[in-house]
């Protein structure tokens, strides 16, 4: 059985003290769970410090986004060479990397292989815009996406990979709840299904089976559950209400009652 992953990626967000204060009140509100991991997403600064501090039975750290050269002449990067010891993870072509700062899909693939040769697990995100939604595309852009992002990933690789599917049409920015748009739970299962088929047709249904698929896009305690019972999702990629402690605690507290039936 595929364990539960819930990830907090917590962006361009909370200094060094801030990230402290905010792992000692998630110490406090979330038990450990044997079939769930907890894995937060701090900023670069944070990292290191935080390492010293979580709780290793209850929490695991992830890198938001690193380099795929391993040393050099880089000012100012931070390669998967310098993670290795600090993070289980490493979250790789998230969609504000893709089309903010204009991340190839090949330059994805390469930090899906510079992540596997240091022994850290990618978190590859997927995902179509909402004009390539509206085109139809959704199917297209995902094989695209994974038949590069995979390029330098073994079979046996395919178990240390995790994909989560992000929708950038479903990601808020926190302006305006009000008129966002959410994918219904059957949007995610059939994106879900595309991400696991195109994964089986490179690598093989053993690879598949192995590999774990989360759903990330405005995720909440409200929507949590909903997301989880889609068959095919082992878990969520949770943004903004990562940051709040009684959130994230409330969201991995629906993932432990979806595990339990």
């Amino acid at each position: 059985m595929r364990k539960t992953l819930i990830v907090g990626n917590w962006k361009m967000n909370l200094n060094v003290s801030q990230a402290s204060l905010l792992v000692h009140k998630l110490h406090e509100r979330i038990p450990s769970h044997r079939d769930i991991e907890v894995v937060l997403a701090p900023t670069s600064l944070a990292l290191q410090p935080l390492s010293l501090q979580i709780d290793r039975r209850k929490f695991r750290l992830a890198a938001q986004n690193a380099y795929h050269v391993d040393e050099g002449t880089f000012t100012g990067e931070i390669s998967f060479a310098l993670l290795q010891g600090i993070v289980h993870y490493v979250i790789v072509g998230h969609s504000e990397r893709r089309y903010k700062f204009n991340e190839s899909d090949k330059e994805i693939g390469l930090k899906v292989g510079a992540a596997l040769r240091n022994n850290i697990s990618p978190i590859l995100c997927v995902g179509e815009t909402n004009a390539e939604r509206l085109a139809k595309e959704t199917k297209q852009v995902l094989h695209d996406q994974l038949l590069v992002g995979l390029h330098q990933a073994s079979r046996e690789d395919i178990k240390e990979i995790v994909i989560a599917y992000e929708p950038v049409w479903a990601i808020s920015d926190g302006s305006d709840f009000r008129h966002h748009v959410m994918p219904s739970p059957t949007d995610v299962a059939q994106a879900v299904e595309t991400i696991r088929h195109n994964v089986r047709e490179i690598h093989g249904k053993s690879a598949e089976e192995k590999m774990r698929v989360l759903y990330g896009g405005s995720t909440n305690p409200d929507n949590a559950r909903a997301y989880l019972d889609v068959d095919g999702v082992d878990g969520l990629l949770v943004g903004g209400a990562s940051l709040n402690h009684h959130q994230f605690a409330e969201i991995v507290e629906a993932a432990y009652r979806h595990n339990k039936g």
